[in-house]
């Protein structure tokens, strides 16, 4: 049994936050990604519509225009689309973006960015090819970069969910652009993968994986080791639980929550359970949980970040949900009172069901962190939330 935290059941304090829309003109908005991909100092976001079956590249405008809907490129149309990720895949110095499909298409996308600066914001000028060693053979869920084998270009590292599923790491050839090189090397059998974060879990300088499993005999929350140098790949990456074992755990966020100097996990379990899991040893070996229940009134926990919203030097949780339907709230932050409990504040109002993760950026340029999402079923888009500052 975890030991329990009670949050204050009260109301939603605060007036919802004003939402500005980045763009809803297809359907089934399905996460976003930031990066700053033309060096100007600004966030800029891709996403992949899942139903709408393309990926699009959005151009932060200045701080003034933000509010506004933004400059945008479609990279590439993939039936779909679960997530999509800014990575330079062949190290020329522009940024493509690699998407990640599941339902029929059970394939990984890379779009290839021009390498000329005034076509990147043109649709003709990109192009999009399905990596062959991961093609048809699992739905995909995720795909991020890692530099895994010490050789060559990025590799990435790629999970999946459903019937022979695994999370696993595709090694990057002596030419990344020639996708028949890439091979698939799985390191662990998945129900449902949700969430990828690579970090250094133990100290020893290489990048270890973190990440969440839905679904199966092995859900949870787990880190896998990586073995070393480009000579030890043939060895397995040995698994170490972090915890949420046997639950059906979702989005994922690895920061140091409690100020102690180690990194902590904090996890959204569904159906309504914050789990926050306190590293007890530098070595990632020993983990303490502590659960935290999201308000009464909100829909299903999907995603969970640690951030300071309100500016009083103490770390919140902001928290989205799915089915948020009525007058539930899809996208809220829990924040500590005097007495260490945690109150509710709203930031979405009712408006929209399923929300997915959660990035944050000063998207107005104020000096405090704004919340940015994408909604799929009320069909809001890729939106962003803007933050009134203290309350």
């Amino acid at each position: 049994m975890l030991p329990l935290v009670l949050a204050f059941q009260v109301a939603f304090s605060g007036a919802p936050w004003p939402r500005h829309t980045i763009d809803n003109t297809s359907r089934g908005a399905d996460g976003v990604k930031l990066m700053d991909v033309d060096t100007d100092g600004r966030h800029d976001v891709v996403t992949g519509w899942e139903q709408g079956g393309v990926v699009r590249v959005y151009l932060f405008p200045s701080r003034v225009d933000s509010r506004r809907q933004w400059r945008q490129v479609t990279v590439g149309a993939v039936p779909s689309a679960e997530d999509a990720q800014f990575v330079d895949v062949d190290g020329d110095g522009w940024i493509d973006v690699v998407s990640a499909c599941e339902g029929k298409t059970r394939s990984l996308f890379v779009h290839w960015a021009p390498n000329d600066p005034d076509r990147y914001w043109d649709s003709a000028a990109w192009k999009t090819e399905p990596i062959p060693a991961a093609k048809d053979l699992m739905q995909w869920m995720f795909a991020v970069p890692l530099q895994v084998d010490s050789r060559h270009g990025t590799d990435l590292v790629a999970g999946a969910k459903g019937p022979d599923a695994a999370i696993g790491w595709l090694r990057a050839p002596a030419k990344p652009r020639d996708l028949a090189a890439w091979t698939w090397h799985p390191l662990r059998p998945a129900g449902w993968i949700m969430s990828i974060i690579t970090a250094d879990m133990d100290g020893d300088r290489d990048q270890d994986i973190l990440f969440s499993d839905r679904r199966g005999a092995r859900s949870g929350v787990y880190w896998l080791e990586n073995p070393g140098s480009a000579a030890d790949q043939t060895k397995p990456w040995t698994e170490h639980p972090v915890g949420s074992q046997d639950r059906e755990v979702m989005f994922i966020d690895y920061t140091d929550f409690d100020g102690d100097g180690l990194r902590d996990v904090l996890a959204a379990v569904r159906p309504n359970e914050i789990h926050f899991h306190k590293r007890g040893s530098a070595d990632g070996q020993r983990w303490s949980p502590t659960v935290i229940p999201i308000h009464a009134n909100a829909g299903i926990a999907k995603a969970v970040r640690a951030v300071d919203l309100n500016l009083d030097t103490k770390l919140d949780l902001l928290v989205s949900n799915e089915g948020a339907k009525g007058d539930k709230r899809g996208v809220y932050y829990l924040t500590q009172d005097e007495s260490g409990a945690w109150r509710p504040v709203d930031i979405s109002g009712p408006e929209g069901v399923k929300f997915d993760l959660v990035e944050l950026a000063d998207f107005d340029g104020d000096g405090d962190p704004d919340v940015v999402t994408t909604e799929e079923v009320d069909q809001l888009g890729v939106i962003w939330y803007e933050n009134p500052g203290r309350y």
